[in-house]
């Protein structure tokens, strides 16, 4: 009797867990060289891999600053109009990378605001998805207040376009935060949040890097990713183009996240 009691608690375990696929794609960099045409094609790819129910752009979504931002209208209508031709009724949200640093207007126009904090979706509000603006190397104010005012009563995934400057980090040092500004990221966030912060989301690296425990002093069980890119700038076609298939796992009281690179030549 005891035997069969055990068996059905694991299987309303089971049952009970819930499983959210999501995909975090970095630098697409539209405008650039074939950066469409490799990004249309990349896509569908991020889409048809697994029920997807959120897709994260990570930034440098488009080449909106160059030539003093002459054609950044255009750069980011491309951008928009394949990802909704693409992901139809899927949910997404991009945050801003440097190179849309410039035209932020028009980045808001297209692609909404810059930072914010909205539900994960199919998370019923139990894990918030936040993003920030570092575009320029440096969290904006606006970014730092939205992270002290984190509520632990809530899990939380976060990205922005700038890695931290973590511990074996082999992204350039040119494009990783300095080590004052990812120490006023950390210390922006309460206490009582920071084992509910679950994965840290970032970009501009055109690499993939993964670090899953105790990336900063008092953050043990935060992982940290750095994503690929999936346009034509600086991005080599031998592993480092590609986008991130992530799962959001919530069992009870067990929330986890977990990313893996797909390449994509």
């Amino acid at each position: 009797m005891l035997k069969k009691q055990i068996v059905s608690t694991k299987k309303r375990s089971l049952l009970s867990a819930q499983t959210i696929n999501f995909a975090v794609i970095g630098d697409s960099h539209v405008g650039y060289g074939n950066s469409s045409s490799i990004f249309k094609n990349l896509l569908p790819k991020v889409v048809g891999s697994g029920n997807k129910r959120f897709i994260i752009f990570g930034g440098d979504n488009t080449q909106a600053g160059a030539n003093h931002g002459n054609n950044a209208d255009a750069y980011y209508k491309d951008f928009k109009d394949t990802v909704t031709s693409t992901l139809g009724n899927i949910p997404y949200k991009a945050s801003i990378g440097n190179w849309e640093a410039s035209t932020q207007s028009l980045f808001t126009q297209y692609l909404g605001a810059v930072e914010g904090k909205m539900n994960f979706p199919g998370t019923q509000g139990k894990v918030k998805y936040v993003w920030l603006n570092c575009a320029l190397g440096r969290f904006t104010p606006g970014s730092i207040t939205l992270l002290k005012n984190l509520d632990e009563k809530y899990y939380y995934i976060i990205d922005f376009h700038w890695p931290l400057k973590v511990s074996g980090i082999t992204v350039d040092s040119n494009h990783v935060l300095s080590a004052a500004e990812t120490a006023k990221f950390f210390a922006a966030i309460p206490a009582k949040v920071r084992d509910k912060v679950l994965a840290i989301f970032t970009h501009h690296g055109h690499l993939f890097y993964r670090k899953l425990t105790n990336i900063y002093p008092g953050y043990t069980q935060t992982k940290f990713f750095v994503c690929g890119c999936s346009g034509d700038y600086k991005c080599k076609p031998n592993g480092d183009r590609g986008f991130y298939n992530a799962t959001l796992t919530i069992n009870g009281s067990a929330v986890n996240v977990d990313a893996f690179k797909v390449a994509v030549t």
